[in-house]
């Protein structure tokens, strides 16, 4: 019993901070034998050709305003065509988007899911590059050349770009929640993308080279995901660019939210069974490496030991170290458990948001797993509605 505990405890641990700390010191350990990393300077003359994809579902809210800011992005005259694909919108989504001539439409009524549109999407691409955005996310004026600059390096297969959520002073523990998650997040890629590579994509922001770009599955779950990761098992690096970000509104609220993770945790699980040759350290020494510790942790085991951790301790609460480390397990669950009743009453307390998120998070990873194998998750999104 003992054993299993502190196995346990050391693989929750690793997972959401010891991972960290490692890639922190080896990070300090490369830069001290080959100083930081040179980033291409976004020249005029060099920077490739690129198309913008939007896959937009009934998203007539944002449009106008998602167009005007692809518009204003800044880029080399005559090399950035933008395409939109509207599949299945039964709103005025279309229509808003025909009104702009410098824009691509692709529309027809039948709804086949997101990554059917991105398929779609491809085939009338022809740049050397491809972006991928949301239709409910805005990027800043440069993103589009701080991504495609690295392209210049021709080991780079894939560049991520970063999420940031919108929080304002009266952030519920869904905007705080999620805003506190990827700032860690982003540090996280930061390190890997400089150690080695990021471990996939998010499909708010990031970019493949058209030449790699290969079709998944039409059941697939995390379509952004599968996309950068087959780049990844192709040899190719997916490098994390901060300096191009998209910014979205936090969830509607934690339930939103929950319904979202719980998406992307069924997404996972598949990713993870598709995604087997990453396991193999021998072909993949360092993206496998953090493949496992950055993903594959948290998509499978981790949730459920800590609850396993909890059970035993519960069980080894004869001395000051366990009694210690149980009176500290149930504080912080004490306070995830304020932070849900604080959250049905409006009531804002950050400090009780990051517990609260961090339950909410591993509670959907379990919830995922379980959809997955029950066959209840469809690879069409069921959008989460977002703060406006």
């Amino acid at each position: 019993m003992i054993i299993v505990f502190w196995l346990s405890f050391f693989v929750v641990f690793y997972t959401f901070a010891g991972y960290g700390i490692v890639l922190y010191f080896l990070i300090r350990v490369k830069r001290a034998l080959k100083g930081r990393p040179v980033i291409p300077a976004a020249d005029a003359e060099t920077l490739p050709e690129c198309t913008l994809a939007v896959a937009a579902y009934n998203e007539e809210s944002y449009m106008e305003a998602k167009i005007a800011n692809c518009l204003a992005l800044n880029y080399p005259a005559g090399k950035l065509k933008l395409l939109f694909v509207t599949d299945g919108s039964s709103d005025s989504t279309p229509d808003i988007i025909s009104k702009y001539p410098q824009v691509q439409l692709l529309h027809q009524p039948q709804r086949a899911g997101k990554i059917a549109a991105v398929h779609r999407a491809m085939e009338h691409v022809h740049t050397e590059i491809a972006v991928f955005t949301d239709a409910n996310t805005f990027l800043n004026a440069d993103a589009i050349m701080n991504i495609c600059r690295h392209y210049a390096d021709k080991t780079v297969g894939c560049v991520a770009g970063e999420k940031r959520v919108q929080i304002d002073e009266s952030a519920d523990a869904s905007a705080a929640g999620e805003g506190f998650y990827w700032k860690y997040e982003s540090a996280l890629k930061k390190w890997d993308s400089e150690l080695y590579s990021v471990v996939g994509a998010a499909g708010e922001l990031f970019s493949v080279r058209r030449s790699l770009y290969q079709d998944v599955p039409a059941d697939t779950v995390l379509d952004d995901f599968m996309i950068s990761m087959l780049i990844a098992a192709k040899g190719y690096r997916i490098v994390y660019e901060p300096d191009a970000y998209a910014i979205e509104n936090a969830s509607e609220n934690v339930s939103e939210e929950l319904k979202r993770k719980i998406r992307i945790a069924a997404g996972g699980i598949q990713s993870i069974l598709r995604l087997k040759p990453l396991f193999n350290p021998l072909k993949y020494p360092v993206l496998s490496f953090q493949y496992i510790s950055h993903r594959v942790l948290r998509w499978t085991v981790t949730p459920f030991l800590l609850i396993l951790i909890f059970v035993l301790n519960a069980f080894l609460s004869n001395t000051p170290l366990y009694d210690s480390l149980f009176i500290a397990q149930i504080a912080f669950y004490i306070l995830a458990f304020l932070g849900f009743i604080m959250e049905k009453r409006h009531i804002r307390v950050k400090a009780l948001f990051v517990p609260y998120y961090f339950c909410v998070m591993n509670y959907a990873v379990m919830m995922g797993i379980i959809r997955y194998f029950t066959k209840k998750q469809s690879a069409v999104w069921e959008k989460a509605q977002r703060k406006q």
